[in-house]
């Protein structure tokens, strides 16, 4: 039979939980502060402001340690089981989330001052958007962990994937100025890594989201059912059969699966490809190219699929949980021949992505669904 804890023992651990939660909400306080302000350094062109951001950034990274200090110091001297095991687990964790954001308001902080300092006019309008749903997913975030509140955790993880939508469009306008000289390559570096930051800290919320519901449950989100898939289809060029794999994926439209394509040099977007998927009722007519140096986090992909030799390179090393795969697809926009000849080869192209991925998210899902309910 268990031992049932003293009333003194139960009270020396609520008071040491009580503790680090108050830390938390401090650390999560003092976050929030700087994302805010650094947004306002550099909507309002305040430089007063962005160097306190910067200054003040010191005082989050000592913040963290203490936190991390309390936690250990709350596993080795209260030695806590179930619960209370998995609170300790997800604030370290989610102290390490916070202190990135830290560092991304100190990164947007840094950013404002090089803006602030060119004779530019800037529309900040996506930008405002941007910095809007960081702050709320932030806030929200935070208050999920203090409140145990799984249902908000969920709600806001569900938020996420609005932010890489935003800074797509962010990014494809500002490529768009460059391109018409309406914007010098200084200000366009800058920009995308002000929008970059603020994507990154959303992710990092719902991060912290995810810890808070191991925390709550006791179970990792991918054992939770609604696990987000991502698939990264990755070429030299990002202009042609990655493309037509990235739109016949999304046009598919498979709950919770999210497909996206990068290459290694990316070129601009084929024309012919553009004409083939808009006669297949799909339009990318807007979509840029993307880089695959400027995608972090390639682990964080379930698969990345290599259309090439040279792009099985980009494959995260081990260890790693990222599934690499290699597709052997003709680039249709590369066949020599009569425009019959060459239709018919994206044709076949694309009726060839369209049964892997079908194939790939059957897969998962049986997957899933084997793993949900092992045969006993």
């Amino acid at each position: 039979m268990d031992a049932i804890p003293s009333p003194h023992l139960e009270a020396s651990l609520q008071h040491d939980t009580e503790r680090i939660r108050k830390r938390v909400c401090e650390m999560g306080g003092l976050v929030a502060k700087a994302l805010e302000e650094s947004s306002q350094a550099l909507f309002n062109r305040q430089g007063a402001v962005a160097y306190s951001v910067i200054l003040r950034d010191q005082k989050i990274d000592d913040l963290e340690q203490e936190i991390d200090r309390l936690c250990l110091e709350f596993l080795v001297r209260q030695q806590p089981v179930a619960g209370s095991l998995r609170f300790a687990y997800a604030t370290i964790k989610i102290n390490q989330e916070l202190e990135r954001i830290g560092d991304y308001a100190a990164s947007i902080a840094h950013e404002a001052l090089i803006l602030n300092s060119m004779d530019i006019s800037i529309d900040y309008s996506d930008f405002r958007k941007l910095a809007e749903v960081a702050v709320k997913m932030l806030d929200k975030a935070v208050r999920a962990f203090l409140e145990e509140n799984s249902d908000l955790a969920w709600d806001t993880i569900k938020e996420d994937d609005a932010t890489s939508t935003l800074r797509d469009d962010i990014n494809e306008t500002l490529i768009l100025l460059r391109e018409r000289d309406k914007l010098p390559m200084e200000a366009m570096t800058s920009l995308m890594t002000v929008a970059r930051r603020y994507e990154r800290a959303s992710n990092q919320s719902a991060n912290i989201c995810e810890e808070s519901l191991y925390m709550c449950t006791g179970k990792f989100m991918k054992h939770l059912g609604t696990e987000v898939f991502r698939v990264l289809f990755v070429d030299e060029t990002n202009s042609c059969t990655t493309q037509i794999a990235e739109a016949v994926g999304n046009s598919l439209q498979f709950e919770n699966f999210i497909f996206s394509s990068a290459g290694i040099e990316p070129k601009r977007v084929d024309e012919q490809t553009v004409q083939f998927l808009q006669d297949k009722g799909i339009d990318i007519t807007n979509k840029i190219t993307k880089s695959v140096a400027h995608i972090p986090n390639l682990e964080h992909y379930h698969v990345v699929i290599a259309f090439s030799k040279t792009a099985k390179k980009v494959f995260p090393p081990p260890p790693t949980r990222t599934i690499g795969m290699r597709w052997k697809v003709k680039d249709p926009s590369e066949f020599n021949g009569s425009e019959a000849e060459k239709e018919e080869a994206y044709e076949n192209t694309f009726n060839y992505l369209k049964e892997q991925v079908q194939d790939l998210v059957q897969a998962f899902l049986g997957e899933q669904k084997s793993q949900t309910n092992p045969i006993e």
